[in-house]
């Protein structure tokens, strides 16, 4: 099928890449290629076989996921890397992020809510799961460029700004499409033009920038 998202799965537990392969082999618009056990597996079958998308679980034996992910990134900087863990403190939460994964789930999420995930990771976009959103944006807040894009906030139509504030709240383009009676294309048209007016690069750039001006807040 044309436009599949081609899927490693990484996870050192047998029980949960079965699981990952029930729920994913019924997605028409997925394929698994490959699974890995390890983080230094993961890292060699994202090069041989080029996947859309890695899932990619941290603690494993030997190297773990952020390692994997980091070099991930750096050999095959095409592939998106998207964890799937038990995990939700902040320091993996981060390092994570900061090693290039396009987005961080917990495994408690709902099958649904993964597949979402996926299927962003795909397109190019970072996933921000909801209960961990404010507390990438507190991180970002204090590292990101001080004031990058503000003086342009004007420019931005109200419509616009009703995008940019579903989208740092972690709706996808086909949520916002949804909710503000638009098509998914035309979402996806204010949210370049909005990236392109503020100076900004991914949705990571543009939840920053949100909270900057007040446009969401910080509660869990």
């Amino acid at each position: 099928m044309a436009n599949e998202i081609r899927l490693l799965l990484a996870d050192d537990h047998a029980v949960v890449r079965s699981g990952l392969r029930m729920l994913l082999q019924a997605q028409p618009d997925m394929v698994i290629i490959g699974e890995a056990e390890t983080g230094q597996e993961a890292v060699q079958r994202a090069v041989e076989l080029a996947p859309d998308v890695v899932l990619m679980d941290i603690e494993m034996p030997g190297m773990n996921g952020i390692e994997a992910t980091r070099r991930i990134k750096a050999e095959a900087p095409a592939t998106a890397v998207l964890a799937l863990t038990m995990y939700e403190d902040d320091q993996y939460f981060f390092e994570m992020l900061r090693a290039g994964a396009s987005g961080y789930v917990p495994k408690r999420a709902a099958p649904d809510e993964l597949v979402s995930a996926i299927r962003a990771a795909g397109r190019g976009e970072v996933f921000l799961y909801p209960s961990l959103a404010g507390r990438l944006v507190k991180d970002y807040l204090q590292r990101g460029p001080a004031g990058e894009g503000d003086a342009q906030n004007d420019d931005l139509t109200p419509r616009e700004q009703e995008v940019l504030t579903l989208i740092a709240e972690g709706y996808s383009n086909n949520e916002i499409a949804d909710r503000l009676v638009i098509s998914a294309k035309t979402v996806d048209r204010h949210r370049e033009n909005i990236m392109r007016k503020l100076n900004l690069h991914n949705r990571v750039d543009l939840v920053k920038y949100a909270l900057r001006k007040g446009l969401i807040g910080l509660d869990e």
